[in-house]
């Protein structure tokens, strides 16, 4: 039992600790959702299994997501995958949904994906979503109108 406790400590203060990521990207981010509305330059960073958003209001960092096993959101603390959806998007997406738009890769399991000569496109409609997902080679754009959900990233050029 000790030793359980002592694990659980130990996750909670590596979950949040400085990674080195591979690549950085400065992106252009739109960003609304109920609860957080952003137009502005952010920085992306990421490996293959984490990844730190830093979003930026003239020159100064407005908030810092970073995305591994948990999500920290700046002055927010941590909290699960599936809790951050519940609180900034909508608890009926899968867990890796936001890191998925962030990356271009495909979201819930290539459901409705249809690929083109530049990338590709998935529409998905249940009764709890309708998703709009494209992604170009410099643009992602993910749009949910039943939850009042736009996230794009475009390239800076």
């Amino acid at each position: 039992m000790k030793y359980f406790f002592v694990s659980v400590i130990v996750l909670f203060l590596t979950a949040c600790s400085i990674k080195n990521y591979e690549q950085t990207e400065t992106k252009i981010l739109t960003l609304k959702t109920p609860k957080i509305k952003f137009s502005d330059i952010a920085y992306l960073r990421h490996t293959d299994d984490a990844l730190e958003l830093e979003l930026f209001v003239a020159g100064h960092v407005f908030k810092k997501i970073t995305i591994d096993h948990l999500i920290c959101v700046s002055n927010e603390g941590c909290m699960t995958k599936e809790g951050f959806n519940d609180e900034y998007l909508s608890s009926t997406y899968p867990p890796n949904i936001l890191q998925n738009v962030l990356l271009g890769h495909k979201i819930f399991d290539g459901e409705g994906l249809v690929k083109n000569s530049v990338g590709f496109v998935q529409h998905i409609v249940t009764k709890d979503v309708t998703i709009k997902y494209v992604v170009k080679p410099h643009v992602i754009y993910f749009k949910d109108r039943k939850n009042h959900i736009l996230l794009r990233v475009k390239d800076v050029k």
